[in-house]
């Protein structure tokens, strides 16, 4: 596994999903390897509202100092587009990995849409992301369809970055470590 360089100064900001900090899940292999990452502590009440996930990442970048690159994965992914919304501190750029679609039904196990619609997670942003984004879509995703991907990306003046069938990029879909996810850092740096 390549994991590239990366500059002292620079700090990784890790967007958990809902599910928050799992052992075996790709951000947290790849939070061991980085010289500098921050992750986003899991909530401890209101885990489903959104406005509550959008003030925890706010507060975890307030201990971060220099140039910052986002991290996120599924509702973590969504969590950060509404975070840009509202947020004033220049980012160095994003990769939004897997993002789960919140405006459609998800399978069992998962938040309701009328849930999510509840906690805030409804309408997604549209608008174009303030920073280099990168969409990172899998063609088999069970909580986001490719088609609706390519939208948002667009819609978020991201690039999006087509990772094949790799389900929800988790570690139900054989993931652990993600050994792409450097290239793909590289490429923000």
């Amino acid at each position: 596994m390549n994991t590239g360089s990366y500059p002292a100064d620079l700090t990784f900001l890790i967007v958990p999903g809902l599910r928050d900090h799992v052992e075996d899940h790709w951000q947290t292999h790849l939070a061991k390897q980085l010289p500098k990452s921050v992750t986003v502590p899991p909530l401890e009440h209101d885990k489903l509202s959104r406005a509550a996930r959008v003030q925890a990442l706010d507060d975890a970048l307030a201990t971060i100092e220099g140039p910052v690159i986002i991290v996120a994965h599924s509702a973590g992914c969504i969590t950060t587009v509404h975070w840009a919304q509202q947020q004033g501190r220049k980012i160095h750029g994003a990769l939004l990995a897997t993002p789960a679609d919140v405006e459609s039904p998800m399978p069992a196990g998962y938040p309701t849409l009328e849930q999510l619609q509840a906690n805030g997670w409804c309408p997604m942003p549209r608008s174009p992301l303030p920073f280099p984004t990168l969409v990172a879509a899998s063609r088999n995703d069970p909580l986001a369809q490719f088609e609706r991907m390519h939208q948002l990306s667009m819609d978020w003046g991201a690039r999006l970055v087509d990772l094949g069938e790799v389900g929800h990029l988790n570690p139900a879909a054989g993931y652990g470590p993600w050994d792409g996810v450097h290239a793909l850092l590289q490429e923000l740096v």
